[in-house]
């Protein structure tokens, strides 16, 4: 593929977000002011300045478009960050700045929350007015965990399955649900970054124990 094809294909997909992002922030605000069955696809469309056919060409439902897209959850140059960090570890060893890389890659994520504090302001006041939503933003973390350890194990030069990614990914899955209930929470006044540092540092508090156990009679499984 030629440069100028490159760039044409960057362009494309720069200006599929820039709609995706649209229609999420117009589906939102509707939302905010009216509650889920309060507007119709068509008045977003308007809003967005796009067809009924458009709409439904980036999301089967009103609540999949309030969620948002995976894809526009984890930048390019964020992704390229973290994954490049791995470069230089022998395949099949995790490397030794995985945990900082993670947290890292956590709080540029997060930046994404505070880029606008109206818009901030404007998700929680949607998951106020529909709190069954809130079931939904949970439910597509399983689609965005995939993602993310797709993203672990490539820099890692792993598979996805590994121990350690499965670990991660359940872990600082856990530690990013529970940090965004309590930040979406209608009396929380606190950032987000310190409240996702403050739960890392304590499960990292937690599992820098001793385990003082013994191991097994036998490393071999069952016969």
């Amino acid at each position: 593929m030629n440069e100028s094809a490159n760039i044409e294909g960057g362009l494309r997909e720069r200006k599929r977000a820039a709609t995706r992002a649209a229609i999420t922030a117009a589906a939102r605000s509707l939302t905010a002011e009216r509650g889920l069955n309060g507007y119709t696809v068509e008045e977003v469309c308007e809003r967005t300045g796009i067809s009924r056919r458009t709409f439904f060409n980036y999301f089967p439902t009103k609540e999949d478009a309030i969620i948002g897209h995976v894809d526009d959850d984890f930048p390019a140059a964020v992704v390229s960050r973290f994954v490049e960090g791995g470069a230089g570890s022998p395949a099949g060893e995790i490397s030794p700045t995985l945990l900082s890389d993670l947290v890292q890659l956590s709080l540029d994520l997060s930046e994404q929350m505070n880029a606008s504090e109206a818009e901030t302001r404007q998700l929680i006041a949607v998951i106020q007015k529909e709190p069954q939503l809130m079931l939904r933003f949970i439910g597509a973390s399983e689609q965005r965990e995939t993602e993310f350890a797709r993203m672990l194990a490539a820099r890692e030069n792993v598979p996805p399955d590994h121990p350690v990614v499965r670990m991660a990914v359940l872990l600082l899955g856990s530690i990013a649900r529970k940090t965004s209930a309590a930040y979406f929470s209608e009396s929380n006044t606190r950032r987000y970054r310190d409240m996702l540092l403050e739960n890392i540092a304590a499960a990292r508090t937690l599992f820098s124990q001793p385990l003082d156990i013994a191991p097994s009679a036998s490393t071999e499984g069952p016969q």
